[in-house]
Formats: C-alpha cells, structure tokens, sequence
C-alpha cells in the first residue's frame, strides 16, 4: 500500500527554491492577521498573544506531521492521499472534498474583502463588480501556468513579509523607547484590567477562529508536488513554521497590544492606530495597501489549491472525470475555472441570500478547517507505523515524540470540537460545520451507490 504510485505526471515541476519558501510564509500571513486578529484582542485582551501561542502550537504540531509524510511520500494531493491510505477511501473523499469546500470559500471571502478595499480608494464603483474583477485577474494567473501563480504568491508574500518585518522593527523601537523619545508602554500589557481582563476562558474560545488565522501553512505540501525538489522544500518549510508563529503572529500581537490599550475604540482597526501611534504617515493608506496584498494572495492560494485538490480528486474517481483535463503547460483549466465559478456563486450568495446561505459558508469555514487538521494528525498516526515497518528509510523528517505529540494533538482538536458545542458563540460555526461534514458523508455513499467499485487512478484520469 505504501508503495501505490503517488505523482501525477501531468503536473509540471517548475516551481522554485524561492518560490516555495514564499508560498510557505505567504500561507501562514493572511488578511486574517491584520483584520481579525481586533476580535482576538477584544475578546482576550493582552493575553491574545497566549491565545495565539497556544494555537500557533497546535498548528506546528501537524504541520510537522504533515512535513513528515510529505518528505516520506511526495504526492499529489498531499493529505487527500494520505487520509485514503491510512484511513480508508471515505476519510480520504471527506479530507479532499472539505479542504476543496474551505478554499471555495476563502476565495469568496477574499473577492469580497478586497472589493471593500479598493472601495476605500474608490468608493465609486459597485462591490459584485470589482470582486468580479479580482475573481478575473487572478483566474488568469493561474490560467497562464503555475510558475505564473509561483511569480505573483514570491511577490505577494514578500510584500506581506516585509510589511510585518518593518512593522516589528519600528514596533520594538517605539515601545522600548527609542523611536522620538517614546516608551516604554510594556505597562498597556496589564493596565486596563490586567493581562486577562476577561478571565482564562476566552483565551480557549476562541481557538477555532485561531487555527482559521493559521490555515493554509499546508498548501507548500501541495505545491510540493509542482516543485523541482519537493522533499528538500516540504523540509525547509516545515521546520520553519515555528520561527514564522512565534515572530510574526505573537511578537506582533504582542506590540499591537503595548502600543494601543485593548479596549481603546481605536483597536478596531489594530495595525493602522499602532502606525498611526508610532507616527508613520498615511498609516491608514499604508496598511490598506499591505491588507489588498493579503487579501489578493489569499485569493490567488485559494484558486491555485482548490483546483489541485480537485484534480487529486478526479485520479480515483471522486470528482467527475471531466476536471482532470490538464492543458499542454500542465495546467488544470476546468478545475481552476470550477473554483472560480463556485467561488463567484458565493459571492452572489452574499447578496441574494445573506441571512441563509452565505453566513452558513462563513460559520462552516472555521470547524471544517479544525476537522481537516484532525485527520491529518490521525493519517500521520497510522502510516508513521506503517512506514516504520515496511520502508523506515522513507522517514527522513520526524515527528518530535511520536506518539506522544501526535496523540496530544488529537486529543486537543477534539477538546477544541467538544468544547464549542457548549459555548453559546461557537454552537452555530460546530453546527455548520458538522453539517458540512454530514453532506461529505452522504456524498460519498451516493457516489459508492452510483459507481459501485470505482476506485484507482484510471476512474478519475483524462488524456490531456
């Protein structure tokens, strides 16, 4: 089993050293950081840098599983793959389907979220509109070849890097006071009711929103696949996740929180008042411009994997034959246009039904995340045995005390689960997402009713 063929000789390898390395830190920096992390702080206070910690920790914990099976066993598909080894085709379909559901709908969000900020520039123009226009522009890209969607995520990603980089450089200076005289405000971390002011619980509340913040560090598995040195990239990537959380999420909560108090009305916008407070000018402009970047590399990520995942899905037939074709430059075309126009219904959604269906893509997105993570960690738990019995030289990039971590990891994802269903806020993202889960399910066995027997590469692969 462990020997089954994992590539896809469609794909091609051109992506390189730089490019993975940026997708790798890209996927880890999302709008997520610079816009949601205000409902963290509300929420927690200073103590949203433990908030952060505490998940951060999580997330390198199955990152690093995910590094091990992805250096052991390069696949196309990544984790979709490796749930059907070790935990049979259901697992597999669910993994594959659900990961293609949440990206689906990052690229909705994204469309949306960066309308709002052109809007901001000019506010002329409709919202349906520019997203189109967003939806469009990226399409392309990853239309042309998937060097083309490594050029613009180098580019994005290094603009995010870098913004949050000066952010830490001129956020250091000022709380320690060598920026104009300023500082130190290390005092903001407990005044204002203390470091917790609102108790230890929202610290652990709000751990689903958290691990949403951190999703998509698992797309350089994927595009790993589309990689001259898939192994040696999976590698680097992985074992530098850690340095990525502690720096660039906790160090920069941490001065958001000292620069600006946590309950001043200025922190609904977290980043621009530190600039602002620091005295950069055109702050609000500034940041805007930085968040797009984000945003606009959210959205290329979203249509770059969900339409891998979907083409990992057509080689055993679980996604229809039809998006397997693959163009003479390797690139998915109608697997790509899929997400697109699912991602653009969804935008529609927000519109002609926001109080059904869009808010039901929204609350579903966190849980679904938490559930593919979940899977992940108990693939890594049975095929690390397995590997370890039937090609030990595969395993070249450890789990850190296996099995004790990973079974840690486990047990923390199902508390996080088990835990939303009794607070009040988190009982209609679980709901949505079980649903989500529950549709899967029921997919899959009408799937098996349709096709009985229909497995392997040749059921779901196309002639180019």
């Amino acid at each position: 089993m462990i020997d089954e063929a994992l590539g896809d000789p469609r794909l091609r390898q051109t992506l390189k050293r730089r490019h993975m390395t940026m997708i790798a830190l890209g996927g880890v920096i999302g709008a997520g950081l610079f816009v949601g992390s205000r409902v963290v702080i509300q929420s927690a206070g200073p103590a949203a840098s433990i908030y952060f910690l505490l998940t951060g920790l999580l997330v390198v914990l199955v990152i690093r599983m995910l590094g091990e099976l992805a250096t052991a066993l390069p696949a196309a598909g990544s984790f979709y793959e490796y749930s059907r080894l070790a935990l049979g085709d259901l697992a597999g379909f669910v993994t594959g389907w659900m990961y293609w559901y949440f990206w689906v709908g990052v690229v909705a969000f994204e469309a949306i979220a960066g309308a709002d900020l052109i809007r901001f520039w000019l506010p002329q123009f409709p919202q349906w509109l520019l997203a189109l226009a967003l939806l469009l522009i990226m399409t392309g890209t990853n239309l042309r070849s998937v060097r083309m969607y490594g050029e613009f995520e180098f580019w994005f990603a290094s603009i995010k890097v870098g913004a949050i980089v000066v952010f830490l450089v001129l956020g250091t200076l000022y709380v320690v006071g060598l920026w104009f005289g300023q500082g130190p405000h290390f005092a903001n971390l407990t005044a204002h009711g203390g470091f917790a002011p609102h108790g230890l619980l929202p610290i652990f509340t709000g751990a689903v929103a958290a691990t949403g913040f951190y999703f998509g560090a698992e797309i350089v598995t994927i595009a790993a696949a589309e990689s001259a040195e898939p192994a040696a990239a999976i590698a680097r990537a992985t074992t530098s996740v850690i340095t990525r959380v502690l720096v660039f999420y906790i160090g920069s909560i941490v001065l958001v929180v000292a620069i600006v108090p946590w309950d001043s009305p200025a922190i609904k916008t977290p980043y621009v008042s530190a600039l602002a407070a620091i005295g950069v000018p055109a702050a609000a402009n500034i940041m805007n411009a930085v968040i797009l970047t984000a945003v606009l590399s959210a959205l290329n990520s979203g249509l770059y994997v969900s339409s891998r995942m979907l083409l990992a899905l057509t080689r055993h037939g679980d996604a229809p034959k039809l998006l397997a074709r693959v163009n003479r430059h390797g690139t998915p075309v109608r697997a790509i246009l899929a997400g697109t126009v699912v991602g653009f219904a969804a935008v529609l959604m927000s519109y002609l039904s926001p109080d059904a269906v869009f808010p039901f893509l929204v609350n579903s997105n966190g849980t679904v995340a938490l559930f593919v993570y979940l899977l992940i960690a108990l693939s890594e738990l049975r095929l690390r045995r397995r590997l370890e019995r039937e090609s030990p030289e595969r395993i070249v990039l450890r789990m850190w005390l296996f099995p004790w971590l990973t079974c840690l990891a486990i047990a923390a994802m199902v508390g996080i689960l088990a835990a939303m269903a009794f607070i009040p806020d988190q009982r209609v993202p679980v709901a949505a997402g079980l649903a989500s889960l529950a549709i899967s399910v029921v997919l899959f066995w009408a799937r098996r009713l349709r096709f009985p027997g229909r497995t392997g590469p040749e059921a779901g692969q196309s002639p180019r």
